[in-house]
């Protein structure tokens, strides 16, 4: 080994890095150029050599996070689903004290207030109080010491805490069902990449916030950050208790299992006593890792493969979300398994999401969504709409109108279903969250788990069949989706984006070299173009990072990619993307 090969994990760092000064230093790039190298050895020694280095950064971002005192380089916004932003240079001890005081100064607010209590969910600030908060965080680095420090400031200020830790989003929204707390604070940033932060905030409905409550957050934040205050309180231990939010969620399901119709600990006793399926799981290194044996107590070693269940915040270097190309792992274990019965998932970090494969056919919530549906409504005799947002699927559209029920088809963003919770029977959107009747508002992998296991013990031979089964009955559609980074942010993005206002109904538009003219127009959310033959392409700008996401369906796959390049040349058309 040469002395310039030894000597790379310091050249690295001194590029990305300026000692002394954080401001200055990119620890993320760094991390990434490290982590590469790292994945690229076979061997302990030499893998370790690498490790120190990315242990050595994180030294450093653990500073960063204790100690910046500099306001976040981007202002603090909370979109579809809380807020977030870079680690150490965004999201860091400081900025969640901050955010969660200003969470608890809307508190302050409510009594005098009628509109704003109710989306709050309590009456005043000593409800709040004494209903409390249940706090937990993810796998990302710094989750504790910053969880600590929102418990210290909630305390201090008079507020039971309810202290989850390392937990998921879908448990700490049961536990505020069951413990009847005021409002859960969630310190991640879901399937975003290792560098991001981040913190959700959910009020009493335990369901994302409403627009009244995190606009507030938004503004209250923002003039708590510009005064430069530091918010800080003596912390009352006596107010601060442990919570394990997965027993909290077992209960739920429990007590609500004629609403839904699952029957968890039945579902359980079966894979007890079957030997003819198997189950694997991705955590991708996340929170829901430990909960694994908990959640699926029973299920004998030989039939559960568990993979990525190690702790690791930089999760391999890799985007942690519930991808296609993520799936290759439990896609290929499940091929070489002799079970006829076969069900992987992979949950992204906070489990909220999550996708599943039988081996041979993935299935993502656009399809998965839409068959929960027509297993509830058919197999389990629940009657209702189903609800899902408008960037999903139309499979479960034409479900509905076959079984003469309702669609409610809201923007992007769980929030956006509360005016039919308790109403709908499945409740998804297409970047695989979902939740049922029954259950929280809030999207939850463990239960879309749950709902797939008993899929595959009772619709014969497995998912695929079942699939295929309603594809005969209703249709076959086949979604797609890409994005890409933008530079343009804010009103100079949207301005780009009006570029699409002038396409009307009744206009064609070239896919594949001919003409489609379009039916009709969906502007609640981006731009939606529906054709006359029920295929449709939708642009839009993501509520969580810098990028346009856009969103098709054809009626044959053949006609996906036609529809995925026609999206990518509007992009072009309005300058969001290089000729």
């Amino acid at each position: 080994m040469d002395m310039d090969n030894t000597s790379l994990p310091e050249k690295i760092c001194q590029t990305h890095i300026v000692p002394g000064n954080h401001a200055a230093s990119d620890y993320f790039a760094a991390l990434r150029e490290l982590l590469n190298h790292r994945r690229q050895e076979t061997t302990a020694t030499q893998m370790s050599r690498w490790q120190e280095a990315i242990d050595g950064i994180y030294r450093l971002l653990d500073d960063e996070i204790r100690n910046n005192r500099r306001p976040p380089v981007k202002p603090v916004s909370f979109g579809t689903s809380g807020w977030r932003g870079t680690l150490g240079k965004e999201v860091n001890v400081q900025s969640v004290r901050q955010v969660t005081q200003a969470i608890i100064n809307i508190y302050h607010q409510a009594a005098a207030e009628p509109e704003l209590a109710g989306a709050l969910g309590v009456r005043d600030l000593d409800e709040a109080r004494r209903r409390g908060v249940v706090l937990g965080h993810d796998n990302r680095f710094g989750g504790p010491v910053m969880a600590q420090a929102a418990a210290a400031l909630l305390s201090g200020q008079g507020f039971n805490v309810h202290f989850a830790g390392e937990t998921t989003t879908g448990v700490i929204s049961a536990a505020v069902v069951v413990t009847g707390a005021a409002f859960s604070i969630n310190l991640t940033p879901s399937h975003n990449p290792l560098e991001y932060g981040g913190f959700k905030y959910n009020a009493a409905d335990a369901g994302p916030a409403a627009a009244i409550i995190t606009n507030r957050i938004t503004k209250e934040a923002a003039r708590i950050i510009e005064s430069g205050a530091a918010p800080k309180a003596e912390p009352a231990p006596e107010l601060i208790a442990p919570l394990d939010t997965l027993t909290c969620w077992q209960q739920l399901v429990r007590d609500n299992r004629r609403r839904h119709g699952l029957d968890y600990d039945a579902i359980l006793a079966e894979l007890a006593r079957r030997d003819d399926y198997i189950l694997a799981v991705d955590c991708v290194h996340g929170a829901s890792r430990v909960h694994l044996n908990t959640l699926l107590a029973g299920i004998p070693t030989a039939r559960l493969l568990r993979f990525r269940d190690q702790e690791d915040p930089t999760f391999n270097g890799i985007a942690p979300e519930p991808s296609s190309e993520n799936l290759a792992f439990i896609h290929q274990a499940l091929q070489e398994r002799p079970e006829p019965l076969k069900l992987g998932a992979i949950i992204d970090p906070d489990g909220d999401r999550i996708r599943f494969t039988d081996g041979t056919h993935e299935f993502d919530m656009n399809m998965f969504g839409a068959m929960s549906y027509h297993y509830l409504h058919e197999h389990k005799g629940k009657k209702g709409p189903v609800a899902k947002t408008v960037a999903s699927s139309n499979f479960a559209n034409s479900i509905a109108a076959g079984l003469g029920e309702e669609v409610f088809e809201p923007p992007v963003g769980f929030k956006e279903f509360k005016p039919v919770i308790g109403k709908a029977l499945v409740l998804f959107e297409e970047s695989d969250g979902i939740s049922v009747i029954g259950h929280t508002p809030e999207k939850d992998a463990y239960i879309g788990m749950l709902l797939a296991l008993e899929m595959m013990l009772h619709r014969p031979g497995g998912l695929y069949p079942y699939l295929e089964e309603i594809r005969a009955r209703f249709g076959e559609f086949f979604p797609g989706r890409g994005g890409v980074a933008v530079s343009k942010q804010g009103a100079a993005l949207q301005e780009a984006l009006a570029g699409l206002e002038h396409y009307h109904p009744g206009e064609s538009l070239p896919v594949g070299g001919h003409p489609r003219t379009i039916k009709e127009l969906i502007t609640i959310d981006g731009y939606k173009m529906i054709f006359e033959d029920q295929s449709w392409l939708m642009i839009r700008p993501s509520g969580t990072e810098p990028k346009v996401r856009f969103y098709v369906e054809a009626r044959t796959e053949a006609d996906k990619s036609q529809l995925l390049a026609t999206a990518r040349s509007l992009l072009q058309k309005i300058g969001l993307l290089e000729q």
